[in-house]
């Protein structure tokens, strides 16, 4: 699999792990790991559990298979998520796609913190909601939200978040009862986070 820009490791197509118990909390939960939220998160808000973690985490962070989640984009970039799998420094990197396929352009990452520029809530939703049906990739809104959402470093996100991210979470089989704890804690760990970042600048500002 190449991306062109990145082609510093071993990239293997991730989409069909997106299905796999575990997954979410693996990706989502990684927010969670430097002390932003009230409560030590849980796999269960996403109806999964600790062997469910483990299991897909030995897939997630293979040195030799680095996943690559496409979130192309009909209208303007649409975005790349993968996994970094150096052996010793494991990370996630988040790319931007312009529509040609000609550039990818790295815009964040998460290690042990998250660093770089990020999107805005209606930038984030812009790419979630416009799939392009024609080129690979995820192609379901919900999902592609869901992906995108640690790249939100927005301070001022609308009322209606919560129920988005509520909706998307049950969508991909988080319980409801369940779905809502894990929304309130996961965007209380972006908007807390926004704060601490006066720097910050959107890379499709003027785009």
């Amino acid at each position: 699999m190449l991306i062109k820009g990145y082609d510093v490791g071993p990239l293997v197509p991730g989409e069909s792990l997106l299905v796999h118990p575990g997954f979410w909390s693996n990706y989502l939960l990684a927010m969670c790991g430097d002390g932003g939220c009230p409560e030590s998160p849980v796999p269960e808000w996403f109806g999964e559990d600790g062997a469910d973690v483990d299991a897909l985490s030995g897939v997630l962070f293979d040195p030799e298979h680095w996943p690559a989640f496409r979130v192309p984009a009909e209208d303007g970039p649409g975005a790349v998520v993968i996994y970094r799998n150096l052996d010793g420094e494991y990370g996630t990197d988040y790319l931007l796609t312009r529509p040609d396929g000609s550039h990818a352009e790295h815009i964040a990452s998460r290690d042990e913190d998250f660093s770089g520029t990020g999107l805005t809530w209606h930038e984030l939703i812009g790419i979630a909601d416009s799939p392009s049906l024609a080129d690979e990739g995820v192609q379901d809104t919900a999902t592609r939200f869901l992906l995108l959402l640690p790249l939100l470093t927005d301070p001022d996100v609308p009322e209606t978040a919560s129920a988005r991210l509520v909706t998307a979470l049950t969508a991909v089989g988080a319980p409801q009862d369940t779905a809502s704890i894990a929304a309130e804690h996961l965007l209380a760990h972006l908007t807390r986070r926004s704060r601490h970042d006066p720097t910050w600048a959107s890379p499709l500002s003027g785009s």
